[in-house]
């Protein structure tokens, strides 16, 4: 018992600080987003903002009951989606006037989010399974962040080689695409949860 209860102290501090380090990001990646233009960035940023509240409510969460968790886990999946919406219609008033972004701050906004999500995937990698749903929707969040800036990074130095918008364009389109996926994934597992759970 005493084993399951440091666990759970443990998830909440990483949780914590999971959430305090998506939320400081981003609005570091959003200034550079809105200042350069970029819609990879923009996705990012409002992806470091969806992160962090898909933390701060599963710290919310913890001592629900399983079927409250298993409709919270549900709703979560519902945001993961809006990094996916605010990205589409990003990428289409771009394409009304397409520049390419300042490269060398798109490619150091990437590799200080790469830096930020390896630590948050790493942090919560041992917990992915202990809380359901929701611990699994903050580690894939973290995951697919980290895997999105390493193309961010790829696309920033592209872009100084060939100055074009569309890596930037389709980096973005990618990002909106992996959320959904995630999205998915968490709402299975959720709905799982929800039939197993005790009433």
């Amino acid at each position: 018992m005493a084993t399951a209860e440091t666990n759970v102290l443990d998830l909440r501090r990483t949780v914590t600080v999971v959430a305090a380090a998506n939320l400081a990001y981003f609005g570091v990646e959003f200034a550079v987003a809105l200042a350069i233009g970029s819609v990879s960035l923009f996705a990012d940023s409002i992806d470091f903002l969806e992160d962090a509240s898909v933390n701060l409510l599963i710290l919310l969460a913890f001592n629900w009951r399983p079927k409250a968790r298993a409709r919270l886990g549900m709703a979560l999946a519902a945001i993961l989606l809006a990094p996916t919406l605010a990205t589409l219609w990003t990428a289409w008033n771009k394409l009304g006037a397409i520049a390419p972004p300042a490269p060398l701050p798109l490619t150091l906004a990437g590799l200080g989010a790469l830096m930020v999500n390896l630590s948050c995937a790493f942090l919560l990698a041992r917990h992915r399974k202990s809380r359901g749903s929701l611990s699994r929707a903050a580690f894939l969040s973290a995951r697919n962040d980290a895997v999105a800036n390493i193309a961010i990074t790829a696309g920033g130095l592209f872009t100084v080689l060939v100055p074009t918008a569309w890596p930037d364009l389709l980096i973005g389109l990618s990002i909106a695409a992996l959320n959904a996926g995630a999205a998915r994934e968490v709402w299975e597992a959720a709905r799982l949860e929800y039939a197993n759970a005790v009433p």
